[in-house]
């Protein structure tokens, strides 16, 4: 499980900082008038675990259960973005003026780690 775990930490862990200076740099430089409901730091704390977590599980599955893991990366799928729907639920409820900057805060970087992870799991179904 370690020799299938940690090529994936040597690239995510860099992915992620470059994804969040990238991103700091945008909405600081480029927006810096926009206010925005959930800070970097949380959006990019809430990509972070979750994408790890469901990665740990499909490896933990992959290792287990060879045959399951297409279907465990779908259902991890569903379950980050249900997950995502729940952390977005105060933004949604509330009163906050403009909401699509946030959303797209939000899933540009959703997308790129999905993108990530979906990379990753290829690379764990077929390791040729």
């Amino acid at each position: 499980m370690k020799e299938k775990l940690l090529p994936f930490i040597k690239q995510f862990i860099p992915f992620s900082l470059l994804m969040f200076a990238t991103q700091f740099w945008v909405t600081r430089f480029l927006f810096p008038e926009t206010p925005f409901y959930y800070n970097l730091v949380g959006v990019y704390s809430f990509h972070f675990c979750v994408t790890f977590l469901m990665y740990l599980f499909l490896v933990f599955v992959n290792t287990t259960f060879f045959d399951k893991t297409g279907y465990t990366f779908l259902a991890t799928g569903i379950l980050k973005m249900m997950a995502s729907i729940v952390f977005l639920m105060p933004l949604i409820q509330s009163d906050f003026e403009n909401k699509i900057p946030d959303v797209g805060a939000f899933f540009i970087p959703f997308f790129l780690f999905l993108l990530f992870e979906t990379i990753h799991s290829v690379r764990l179904l077929n390791p040729k």
